[in-house]
């Protein structure tokens, strides 16, 4: 056994404070928890976020704003985010079982940034922006690699905004044990032009693909991506699949994504 000191954080601030010495926060506990049974974190102190008044989904206009505590059943069940973005209110639906999503976090995910997670391909994809309680980090800056994200040591998520556009859709092929996206693909098409974020291959994480939103920003349509070359050499290969069927799920899932907006 060790000894793991618990702390329910009041304010931001609080638990901002409680980072400075070393503290690791807690929002929904989905991989922090498990990782602390495995022995593989050992935190000296927990920072539970519950407190901290970061939950909570607000219609500001042109986008949709999610507070970091806010759950994935709650965005899925959400009558706002059903109407203004119902793809991403889909991807909370199919994120994980019912025990995950009453749970887990939005910002949990997104700031843990695992290479298989759905939301940071909903952020990358809709090019949202991840609100922090010192800055606003657009989502093509916030994310740096597996696991690794723009957040400095003392910075916290605190919401995330999601622009409202004219199609989108998400797409995953679910592991059938973990439902944690062996590839997902989130496609968006605004007056900026279309976005593809794929999840769950990429070595780096979550990338989004030029040569597909070049395809689709002349001809949104699933046949638009028909010879679009994905590239296996930078895709995760596992027990559950190789880079090269990967590369396939990839082109597949985006043309079922781009067939369901």
């Amino acid at each position: 056994m060790y000894q793991t000191n618990y702390v329910k954080a009041a304010s931001t601030d609080e638990a901002v404070g409680h980072m400075s010495s070393g503290g690791q926060l807690l929002a929904g506990g989905m991989t922090l928890i498990p990782t602390m049974k495995q022995r593989l974190a050992s935190p000296e102190t927990v920072v539970d976020l519950a407190g901290c008044g970061l939950s909570g989904i607000e219609d500001t206009g042109d986008a949709i704003r999610i507070g970091a505590m806010t759950r994935h059943v709650d965005v899925a069940e959400s009558a706002v985010v059903q109407g203004a973005i119902p793809a991403l209110a889909a991807l909370a639906g199919g994120i994980g079982d019912r025990q995950v999503r009453n749970r887990g976090t939005i910002g949990g995910s997104v700031a843990n940034n695992d290479p298989s997670a759905c939301y940071p391909a909903a952020v990358l994809g809709l090019g949202g922006t991840v609100h922090t309680n010192k800055r606003d980090i657009a989502a093509d800056d916030f994310f740096t690699g597996m696991f690794e994200t723009a957040l400095d040591e003392d910075e916290m998520v605190t919401a995330v905004s999601f622009p409202k556009v004219a199609k989108a859709a998400y797409l995953k092929f679910p592991n059938p044990a973990s439902r944690y996206a062996m590839v997902g693909v989130f496609v968006a098409a605004s007056g900026g032009g279309a976005r593809v974020a794929v999840t769950g291959a990429g070595s780096d994480g979550v990338f989004r693909h030029g040569g597909m939103e070049s395809a689709l920003d002349g001809d949104f349509s699933a046949s638009a991506l028909d010879g679009v070359a994905v590239d296996s050499s930078d895709l995760i290969g596992d027990i559950h699949a190789a880079p090269d069927y990967r590369a396939h799920l990839v082109r597949e899932m985006a043309k079922r994504a781009v067939d369901a907006c």
